[in-house]
């Protein structure tokens, strides 16, 4: 997988198979941001990767705002949906989170706070027509 990379799906089982693609090129200290609306599939595509860590028991950190998984590598995954401010995410540190080259970090709705992202990251934006039709955006910036 080089970048930009486009990817389209069908059904959950091409989904999971994009996801099993992109988590054969991901490593520590990568940021990982997902953008689509609501039900695109961001934390389900997010679910598969981690399946590839062996981590089981991710679920969507949307009231939580972030969630650590440990499997073969530790995970961070954010949900900045019900953010309301920039500081709040100061608040929490996110710094730290960004600094840490020993994790990966998933940030779902990542465009809702720019500025907050740092320059390097993979960003993935998931569109949708209809219940099984997705496109998967993939870009890398440095």
């Amino acid at each position: 997988m080089s970048f930009p990379y486009l990817r389209k799906s069908a059904s959950e089982q091409d989904t999971v198979l994009i996801a099993e693609e992109f988590a054969s090129i991901i490593k520590k200290g990568m940021i990982i941001i997902l953008n689509g609306d609501l039900g695109a599939g961001k934390t389900f595509f997010i679910k598969q990767v981690l399946q590839k860590f062996n981590v089981t028991n991710a679920n969507s950190p949307t009231f939580a705002i972030v969630n650590e998984y440990i499997g073969d590598i530790t995970f961070y995954h954010f949900d900045f949906y019900r953010i309301n401010k920039e500081s709040e995410l100061h608040d929490i540190g996110i710094e730290d989170y960004f600094n840490d080259e020993q994790s990966i970090i998933f940030i779902e709705w990542g465009n809702l706070f720019p500025e907050v992202l740092p320059k390097k990251r993979i960003q993935i934006k998931i569109d949708y027509n209809d219940e099984n039709d997705r496109e998967f955006s993939f870009i890398e910036y440095e």
